[in-house]
């Protein structure tokens, strides 16, 4: 008797729970999943990023904005002198000043990893003081503190020399830092692997070990060339000639002849015509390590 009472007993909790189950279900479809509630939230955030465009758009005054960034008869008047020397001027420092860093922070991240305590130390100190000083100082120094430690002496390359000096010396720092971070990231079987075929530690990390690790810390180096392109607008601070004028320079000296900001703009484009393709390729190039890796 008791068998047919519990199984009579434990098909009406069945039928209750079902029952029960049937009717929560409507109210669980009141409120709203985690897929509507992010749904929701992107909604809200993209409607006010909308009114503040918009709020933006019709608060600013264009026609004095126009007057004073957007005089097209002052932008013709800067053609072909922006991009034949301001531009050509910008890119030479820039490149210049890349390649001094480029050798010197290879020769300061070997030292980093050498086993010779001085070495490293001195390298350390380096990285920390041209890593912790802003870049101008660094200008002002080449342009000021050298002449008078060193009298009648001339850096080689005048203008262009000193600009290639001081941006080589402040990207010689990070460069290091990068660079050793690359040589760090090549497996160290691969030293091994030539150290047993016989190669010298010297000409196994020239042949093996740094070209992997340029492989690994190209994205980043083109981002210091991204960076060194606009530091180059320092080097108003060396004083220069008409025929030495950089982008920035050149632009605020019209500025300052037409009253008005327009060079100004236009000059600013020039910048966004380097940098944008450069960020480009660099996004390119971290895209195709990520693949390569996985």
């Amino acid at each position: 008797m008791d068998r047919p009472v519990r199984r009579v007993r434990g098909i009406r909790f069945a039928v209750r729970l079902m029952s029960d189950t049937k009717l929560e279900a409507p109210l669980r479809k009141k409120g709203l999943t985690r897929r509507q509630k992010r749904r929701l939230s992107q909604g809200i955030q993209y409607a006010v990023f909308v009114a503040a465009v918009i709020a933006f758009a019709v608060s600013a005054d264009w026609d004095r904005l126009q007057n004073q960034f957007a005089q097209a008869d002052i932008a013709e008047q800067m053609f072909p002198d922006v991009i034949t020397l301001a531009l050509k001027n910008t890119v030479l420092y820039t490149l210049s000043g890349f390649v001094v860093g480029l050798v010197l922070g290879m020769v300061i991240a070997l030292m980093r990893l050498s086993s010779v305590g001085p070495y490293r130390w001195f390298a350390g100190v380096y990285i920390e003081i041209f890593r912790g000083l802003p870049a101008l100082l660094i200008f002002i120094f080449i342009g000021v503190a050298v002449p008078l430690a060193f009298p009648g002496t001339e850096i080689v390359g005048g203008t262009y020399g000193k600009v290639a000096l001081a941006l080589g010396l402040v990207a010689a720092a990070y460069m290091a830092e990068t660079i050793r971070a690359g040589i760090q990231a090549v497996p160290k079987g691969q030293m091994e692997a030539a150290r047993s075929l016989g190669f010298s530690p010297a000409r196994a990390m020239i042949s093996i070990i740094i070209p992997q690790a340029f492989r690994i810390i190209l994205p980043p180096l083109t981002n210091e060339l991204v960076l060194l392109f606009k530091d180059s607008s320092l080097v108003l601070f060396l004083g220069v000639t008409l025929e030495e004028r950089e982008l920035s320079k050149y632009g605020r000296d019209l500025a300052s002849t037409t009253a008005n900001s327009t060079p100004i703009l236009v000059a600013g484009l020039c910048y966004l015509l380097v940098t944008i393709p450069l960020g480009f390729v660099v996004r390119r190039m971290e895209t195709k390590a990520q693949e390569a890796v996985k």
